[in-house]
C-alpha cells in the first residue's frame, strides 16, 4: 500500500520524459523546481549535446523511490536541497563516490561530501534579518547573542521541523558542543515574539508588521523578496564575523549508485559546477554560486562579502538527529 501511494504521489510530480536510457542522455531526479533546474539543463545540452531527462518531486518521496526502484532505477543523479537531505541519501547507500580533479578544482571542501557521495552546487547563507527602523546593526552580533535578555519579545524564527532550521542548530552543536548549543536555544525560546513560523518569508512579513524586530533567514528569500520591493525597512546581517563565519547551507547533488549512464552524470556534475552553470545557477534562485571564483548575481552582491562557516557540511547530517533531540527539550517547536 505505501509503496502504490508513493509511486500514485510521484506520477503527479513535475515529469519530463523520464524515458529510454541512451549514452547520450541523463536522467535526473530533482525537488528542485522545474524552473530552476530547466535553464541549466538545456544549457548543458547546448554544449554537450547529451540531453537530460528529468523528473520533479518532494525530496523525501524521491529518496524512497530511488530505495523500491534500487538496481533498476533510470535515475542517474540526485538533486535536492540542504546537505541534511543529501548527506541522508549518502547513508542510506544510494549515491556512488565521485572525486574528480574538476569537482576539487570548482568547490570547496567543506561544500562537498568528505568521500565524494555529493557535491554542493549552490549556496546559500541563513543569517540575520532586521528591521531598520527599529534596530540598528551595531546591536546585532552573533546567533548566540540572540539569546539575550534584550531580545525578548523581539525575536523571530522558523518552525523547528524544517531541515534549514534542523542545519542550522547542527552547526551550533558542532561549534559550541551541546550544552551550550542548548542554553541558545533556551535563549532563543525565551526571547520569541510569536509561535514559530512555517516559512521564513513569513518571518520577514512577520518583522515588517511590527510583531518582531529580527528574525533568521535564508538569503534567497530575502533576494526574492527586495526584488520586488526594494525599498523595504530590512536588511541582512551577516552573523558571527568575528568568529565561526556564517552558517551556509547548499544545493546539491551526487551520481546514484545505479546509475546506468555514470559518466554522463559526473559530466554532468562538473559542468554544474562550472563558471558559466554557476552564473545561471546562482541568478535562477538568488543564490550564491558555490564556486567561489565566480561573481554572485548583481542582486546578490549588493547584500555585500561575508566570511562563511567553514564546517564540512556533512556535520549538517550527521549531528541532525542531536540537533532535533535538543530543540524538543528546549521547547523550540
Amino acid at each position: 500500500m505505501i509503496k502504490i501511494l508513493i509511486f500514485s504521489l510521484l506520477a503527479t510530480s513535475s515529469i519530463a520524459a523520464v524515458s529510454a536510457i541512451s549514452n547520450d542522455s541523463v536522467t535526473v531526479y530533482s525537488s528542485r523546481k522545474e524552473h530552476l533546474i530547466k535553464p541549466l539543463f538545456d544549457a548543458f545540452t547546448k554544449d554537450t549535446g547529451i540531453k537530460v531527462n528529468y523528473l520533479t518531486g518532494k525530496g523525501g518521496a524521491l529518496i524512497e523511490r530511488l530505495k523500491l526502484e534500487g538496481k533498476n532505477t533510470k535515475a542517474d543523479m540526485f538533486m535536492t536541497v540542504d546537505a541534511g537531505n543529501l548527506w541522508y541519501t549518502g547513508s542510506q547507500g544510494l549515491f556512488q563516490a565521485v572525486q574528480t580533479q574538476v569537482l576539487k578544482n570548482n568547490i570547496p571542501n567543506h561544500l562537498r561530501d568528505p568521500e565524494g557521495l555529493w557535491t554542493g552546487l549552490s549556496v546559500r547563507a541563513r543569517t540575520l534579518v532586521y528591521n531598520t527602523e527599529r534596530v540598528s546593526p551595531r546591536d546585532l552580533s552573533t546567533y548566540a547573542d540572540l539569546a539575550l535578555p534584550q531580545w525578548e519579545g523581539r525575536l523571530c524564527l522558523r518552525t523547528s521541523k524544517k531541515i534549514y532550521t534542523k542545519s542550522l542548530v547542527a552547526s551550533l552543536i558542532y561549534h559550541h558542543g551541546e550544552g551550550k548549543a542548548g542554553n541558545i536555544i533556551s535563549g532563543w525560546v525565551n526571547n520569541l515574539a510569536a509561535t514559530p513560523n512555517a516559512k521564513d518569508s513569513h518571518v520577514m512579513n512577520a518583522i515588517l508588521s511590527g510583531q518582531c524586530d529580527v528574525g533568521l533567514v535564508n538569503t534567497y528569500y530575502y533576494g526574492r523578496l527586495v526584488e520586488k520591493k526594494p525599498n523595504l525597512p530590512l536588511k541582512l546581517f551577516w552573523a558571527n564575523q568575528d568568529t565561526t563565519g556564517v552558517h551556509v547551507n547548499i544545493s546539491g547533488a551526487g551520481v546514484t549508485k545505479y546509475a546506468k549512464n555514470p559518466k554522463a552524470a559526473i559530466r554532468l556534475l562538473e559542468w554544474l559546477s562550472s563558471a558559466k552553470a554557476q552564473a545561471i545557477y546562482g541568478a535562477l534562485n538568488k543564490e550564491y554560486p558555490a564556486n567561489q571564483s565566480v561573481a554572485p548575481d548583481s542582486v546578490v552582491s549588493a547584500w555585500g562579502s561575508f566570511k562563511q562557516d567553514e564546517m564540512n557540511l556533512s556535520q549538517a547530517g550527521i549531528l541532525q538527529a542531536t540537533a532535533v533531540k535538543l530543540m524538543q527539550k528546549k521547547g523550540y517547536r
